[in-house]
């Protein structure tokens, strides 16, 4: 089975010397990978990681990799097919790739999350039919900058299906990272929510979100905690000279 983890095309990670966890590469406080238990899905899962978002200790990336066991992770800007980029033979024309693009919520049909387009991007006619020809699906990680280079500089994916989603829940992300959409989710929950959907398991997205939920916790427990603010009235920092009702 081709390796899960392979990055042969590119250089090592430089964090990666430093990082408690070989698997997931976070530092031990971090680290959730002995709660991890896999689980076999039907629909392959690529994620192809943007060689700038590996340092993230609030990447998911590989957390969502580690949950499946048909998936393949891999850091890089292009590859000259999808084979390659698997490590082995399939077709794009069953793969389905997730790229939002210039899709806003009002474009979507009425009453759907997740939406398959044509080349143009415009939803096809037929989803249910579309939605069960995909044998596998391609997740961009990076911000949405990044995930528009890997787009352009792979043109095999042009070849396959493209999917947009229009989550009814914010990430659970919340104020730990900014996002300029509020639809856009971490690649943890982009798979969770595609591969959920796609073979009707929802306990893949349950299992997925709680193992998310975890890693948050525990980054939020190593924060260092904010002093509150003072409630009562705020001090005058202006200069003597600037205060009103000042003797002469």
């Amino acid at each position: 089975m081709t390796d899960p983890f392979d990055t042969d095309d590119i250089a090592p990670e430089p964090a990666a010397a430093e990082a408690d966890c070989p698997r997931c590469l976070k530092p031990a406080a971090l680290c959730i990978c002995d709660t991890v238990v896999p689980i076999e899905n039907r629909i392959g899962l690529l994620i192809l990681q943007h060689p700038q978002e590996q340092a993230k200790e609030l990447g998911t990336a590989r957390l969502a990799a580690l949950h499946l066991t048909n998936a393949v992770f891999k850091i890089g800007l292009s590859w000259p097919s999808l084979a390659a980029a698997l490590g082995r033979p399939a077709d794009p024309k069953r793969w389905a790739v997730l790229y939002l693009g210039s899709m806003r919520p009002e474009d979507f049909p009425p009453g759907r999350e997740l939406v398959v387009l044509d080349r143009k991007g415009a939803p096809l006619p037929e989803q249910e039919g579309a939605l069960e020809e995909i044998e596998g699906v391609v997740v961009l990680d990076g911000t949405w900058s990044q995930a528009k280079t890997l787009w352009w500089r792979n043109a095999w994916m042009l070849k396959g299906r493209r999917i947009a989603l229009r989550p009814q829940r914010p990430s659970l992300y919340g104020k730990l990272r900014r996002e300029p959409r509020r639809e856009a989710l971490s690649t943890l929950e982009s798979a969770a929510f595609l591969l959920s959907r796609l073979e009707e398991r929802p306990e893949i997205e349950a299992a997925l979100l709680a193992s998310f939920a975890r890693m948050l916790d525990r980054y939020r427990a190593t924060q260092p905690a904010r002093p509150s603010r003072p409630t009562g009235p705020r001090p005058d920092r202006r200069r003597p000279q600037q205060r009103r009702g000042r003797g002469r």
